[in-house]
């Protein structure tokens, strides 16, 4: 199947990363968002990562411009009907993908395939909100999207070969390197990474050490470019406490149990650097 037009639903952070991508490799893009005040935001973003290409030599003048011309930013949902693939990257929160799905679903093209960049949610669970769960797939892109190379692809219980073939050839044709995997809990990325990083918090709360100590063991000790905690930031703490609840609820498993710290902390609104303060602090 070819794939020249793509919808990405969803211009936060994972999103207009995925449009800025896919744009810069030549793919026309309808970008949809439910307030001008998110797109306007995400052309800024885009504007601004790719200027920084420009400035390293990564692309010139001319890529950059071509690029953000190819990008469509809209309100309107029905213009995911004319896509060859759609990727919702909206809030991490089931009823909310369920609703998008609801209405994606009715609009979407008879031959268009279907993908969420969900970090933990059942693809095989939001699949069946759809008409054609053959269609539907996992394609988890990783922050900052237009840097990281990594996409997990992931596989839900009724996903078609010629689906899973058609997204890993879209991903390399994206620059990026797909990895197949199934549909559990966490997949393979955050069902590793998310323990580590709530046992660093578990290893704070207890007094272990500070949290620059701990960070500094796992960086110089275990060669990790960054942190637990400092990660954690980074990837927001709301998140890191959604996806530990997944894990806990679809495995079962005690080893999964958010940190209490984390949860006190998600609810006082200490969520990282997006809101200025997380295990670090960011108001400057």
């Amino acid at each position: 199947m070819s794939i020249e037009k793509i919808a990405v639903i969803g211009a936060g952070t994972m999103g207009n990363g995925i449009a800025h991508v896919a744009a810069l490799a030549g793919r026309s893009i309808a970008l949809v968002d439910v307030e001008q005040a998110f797109l306007d935001r995400a052309r800024g973003t885009i504007e601004k990562n790719l200027g920084r290409q420009v400035k390293k030599e990564i692309i010139d003048q001319s890529a950059a411009d071509a690029a953000l011309e190819r990008i469509d930013f809209t309100l309107d949902l029905a213009a995911a009907g004319e896509a060859d693939l759609i990727v919702e990257a909206v809030l991490e929160k089931f009823e909310i993908k369920q609703d998008v799905w609801d209405r994606l679903d009715a609009v979407a093209g008879a031959e268009a395939i279907l993908a969420s960049n969900t970090s933990s949610i059942s693809i095989t669970r939001l699949a069946s909100l759809t008409s054609r769960p053959e269609m539907f797939i996992g394609m988890h892109f990783f922050n900052p999207v237009p840097m990281m190379k990594l996409v997990e692809v992931i596989r839900g219980h009724a996903t078609s070969d010629a689906t899973t073939s058609a997204v890993m050839g879209e991903a390399t044709a994206l620059g990026k390197t797909p990895v197949e995997v199934q549909d559990y809990p966490g997949f393979v990325s955050n069902r590793v990474l998310m323990p580590m990083i709530n046992e660093a918090v578990y290893t704070l709360m207890e007094g272990v050490a500070e949290a620059e100590a701990i960070d500094t063991v796992m960086k110089l000790g275990m060669a990790h470019p960054m942190g637990p905690l400092t990660l954690a930031d980074f990837i927001g703490l709301d998140v890191c406490l959604d996806i530990l609840e997944v894990m806990h609820s679809g495995l079962g498993d005690p080893k999964y149990r958010p940190c209490p710290l984390l949860r006190r902390m998600v609810a006082a609104g200490h969520l990282g650097r997006k809101s200025g303060r997380g295990f670090y602090d960011y108001s400057e």
